[in-house]
């Protein structure tokens, strides 16, 4: 494979304009094969029995991770040039894992318009969020399988940064992952099912989507605010995808004295108006973590998971 390159101008000025960038072959298909051998024994599917896909939709846990900085180099200097460099970055967040998210689609599978789903949302549902917050610093999602328009790639709203980047502007008191205010009832809710999703509205707005598509071995990077959802696979070919977060070991700064903004650091004050409009602004609340109620869900997958691949070993053996 070769050398990783820096991202090139053209890379840098796309991130600024549409909050993303799209690389391709940054891992080989032998690659993707050998850390995906395992997904359909996990799932307790048949990839060739499509009545065995049960579920649309699933986000396994993970068993085990791998270091991206040398299954992906290519991938891995670029995400660290979109933070402002690799010493910025915490060191845990070179490990991918097997944690995949599997897209089959159903018997009924059709093209949704982007309006109408129903799964909006700014990734980290771990901690309270500022515009600062180092928990999400990017977004990456590396593709382990062929993704095909209609085919269940994730859509993302790039027209929809500026408007979450204004609404924690707005809250420097912070929101929930949801984006509720600590002044509303369902600020610490972490079930999701009860809460009305506010950015299924702010994108009934927005106009300009992107679906996900691509090779194995590409990888999408983008701005921690980038909105998205899972999509309908209408064509049911399996689609496998991780979203390994990249978290920093201090806050975004928005008023560095030497100026050396990061490209993701830059996309914010873009969003927000510019640097002036940044000048005095702080969080006024300490940041929080949240324990989500889907972690809780993952440690039975995990175990079912385990208990299958432990069966399929034995059925192995007996040859």
């Amino acid at each position: 494979m070769a050398s990783p390159v820096a991202l090139t101008d053209a890379d840098k000025e796309h991130f600024l304009t549409h909050g993303y960038i799209h690389l391709t072959n940054c891992f080989t298909k032998e690659q993707a094969a050998e850390v995906t051998k395992d997904v359909w024994t996990r799932l307790g599917m048949s990839p060739d029995d499509k009545s065995t896909w049960t579920k649309d939709q699933i986000n396994m846990p993970p068993h085990w991770n791998f270091d991206s900085a040398a299954f992906a180099p290519k991938a891995w200097a670029a995400i660290c040039e979109l933070c402002g460099g690799e010493e910025r970055i915490n060191e845990k967040s070179r490990e991918w894992r097997d944690s995949f998210i599997v897209n089959l689609g159903t018997r009924e599978g059709k093209p949704v318009p982007p309006k109408e789903l129903k799964r909006w949302h700014v990734d980290g549902d771990f901690f309270v969020h500022y515009l600062d917050s180092p928990e999400q610093g990017l977004l990456v999602v590396p593709l382990f399988t062929d993704i095909e328009p209609n085919a269940g790639g994730t859509m993302i709203c790039p027209e929809a940064i500026p408007k979450i980047a204004k609404y924690l502007y707005d809250h420097p008191d912070g929101v929930s992952p949801h984006l509720t205010t600590r002044a509303e009832p369902n600020f610490s809710v972490v079930d999701y099912r009860h809460i009305v999703n506010r950015y299924n509205g702010l994108v009934q707005d927005c106009e300009d989507f992107v679906e996900v598509t691509g090779k194995i071995g590409d990888v999408y990077l983008l701005h921690p605010l980038m909105m998205h959802s899972a999509s309908h696979n209408a064509l049911r070919n399996v689609r496998i995808i991780t979203n390994p977060p990249v978290s920093l070991k201090e806050p975004h700064c928005f008023d560095r004295p030497d100026g050396k903004y990061s490209l993701v650091e830059q996309k914010t004050i873009q969003s927000v108006g510019g640097q002036d409009s940044l000048k005095g602004w702080k969080i006024t609340m300490p940041r929080e973590s949240i324990v989500p109620e889907m972690w809780k869900n993952k440690d039975a997958m995990k175990k079912e998971e385990v208990r299958r691949m432990e069966e399929a070993r034995k059925v192995s053996a007996r040859g």
